[in-house]
C-alpha cells in the first residue's frame, strides 16, 4: 500500500476531488473560427462563402458536401441547414496590406504574429481577427466590421452601393445569441419563399385556363360569320361559280367588249365570209365527218386522229 520508510501522505494525494473543467484557449477559438473552414477545417481559401448563420467555408468544400449523396458525410451538422448553393454567399473581402502570411517566414525563425488577419474592414481598417464584430450583406456579399455600420447608417452598400435592409445584415460568427436569432430569420425566409412558390402555382394554371377558353369560345365576328374554315370553304366555291367581273360587266353595261365563244361560232357559221375563210372553223360542213369516215370501235382507220 505503500507508506514505507516514515512518508506522509498529503490529504490531496489520498482524497480524488471533481475534475477540473478544461477551459478553450480564447485566441486558440478565434483563430480556428476566422482562419479555417467550419466544414472541411482546412484553411480559407478565395472563393470563400458564408452560410445564412455567419460561419465561413471554402466553396469547395460546400459543394463537394452538396454532391456527396453518402449516408455518412463527415462533418454534416456543421451543414445540415445548407440544402443547395443558394442558401450561401460568396464574400467580397478586402486584403490587409500589412498581412505577409507564410512569406516573411521561410526560414521559421520569426513569431507568427496569429493575431495578424488576411483581411479588414474596407471603412475603418479594423482587422477581421475576432476581436471586432464583422458582418456581411446577403445580398450582395459585402463584409464591413459592425462599427462601421453603426458609424455610417445608410441604406446602401458602402463599396458597391447596392440597397440592403436590416434583414440582410447578418453577423460572422457571432454569439449563441445571435446564432438563434439569424435561425428565425433564415427559417422565416424559407418559409415565405415555399408559400410564394405556391401562390405562383394556382396563377399559372388560372392564366394558363383563360388563354384555352379564350381560344375555345368564339369571338363576335367569329359568331356572325361562323368558323373560319367554313367562310373561307365558302368564298373559294364562290369565286369558283362566279364569272370574271370583266364578263359580267361588259354584259350588264353592255359596252363594248370580247363576245362569248359561242357568240362567235353562231356570228360565223351565219356571217357572209368566204367559204375558204370559213372551212378553218369546225362548224363548217366540211370539217364534219359521215359515219362512213368516223373509225370503227375495233379496226383502225386513218381518219381517227
Amino acid at each position: 500500500m505503500g507508506c514505507d520508510g516514515g512518508t506522509i501522505p498529503k490529504r490531496h494525494e489520498l482524497v480524488k476531488g471533481p475534475k477540473k473543467v478544461e477551459k478553450v484557449d480564447k485566441n486558440a477559438e478565434l483563430v480556428a473560427q476566422w482562419n479555417y473552414c467550419t466544414l472541411s477545417q482546412e484553411i480559407l481559401r478565395r472563393p470563400i462563402v458564408a452560410c445564412e448563420l455567419g460561419r465561413l467555408y471554402n466553396k469547395d468544400a460546400i459543394i463537394e458536401f452538396l454532391l456527396d449523396k453518402s449516408s455518412e458525410k463527415a462533418l454534416g451538422k456543421a451543414a445540415s441547414h445548407i440544402k443547395s448553393i443558394k442558401n450561401v454567399t460568396e464574400l467580397r473581402l478586402s486584403d490587409n496590406p500589412a498581412w505577409e502570411g507564410d512569406k516573411g517566414n521561410t526560414k521559421g525563425d520569426k513569431h507568427d504574429d496569429l493575431q495578424r488577419a488576411r483581411f479588414i474592414c474596407p471603412v475603418v481598417g479594423l482587422e477581421m481577427n475576432g476581436r471586432h464584430r464583422f458582418c456581411f450583406l446577403r445580398c450582395c456579399g459585402c463584409v464591413f466590421s459592425e462599427r462601421a455600420l453603426k458609424e455610417i447608417k445608410a441604406e446602401v452598400c458602402h463599396t458597391c452601393g447596392a440597397a440592403f435592409q436590416e434583414d440582410d445584415v447578418i453577423v460572422l460568427n457571432g454569439t449563441k445569441e445571435d446564432v438563434e436569432t439569424l435561425k428565425r430569420r433564415m427559417e422565416g425566409r424559407r418559409l415565405r419563399s415555399k408559400l410564394g412558390k405556391k401562390t405562383k402555382k394556382p396563377k399559372v394554371a388560372e392564366s394558363l385556363s383563360k388563354s384555352d377558353v379564350s381560344e375555345e369560345a368564339p369571338g363576335p365576328s367569329k359568331m356572325k360569320t361562323g368558323k373560319p374554315e367554313e367562310t373561307s370553304l365558302d368564298s373559294q366555291e364562290k369565286k369558283t361559280t362566279l364569272p370574271p367581273r370583266s364578263a359580267a360587266q361588259g354584259s350588264s353595261s353592255g359596252k363594248a367588249g370580247k363576245p362569248p365563244c359561242g357568240a362567235m361560232k353562231r356570228s360565223i357559221a351565219d356571217s357572209g365570209e368566204s367559204e375558204a375563210y370559213k372551212s378553218l372553223f369546225t362548224t363548217h360542213s366540211s370539217a364534219k365527218r359521215s359515219k362512213e369516215e368516223s373509225a370503227h370501235w375495233v379496226t383502225h382507220t386513218s381518219y381517227c386522229f
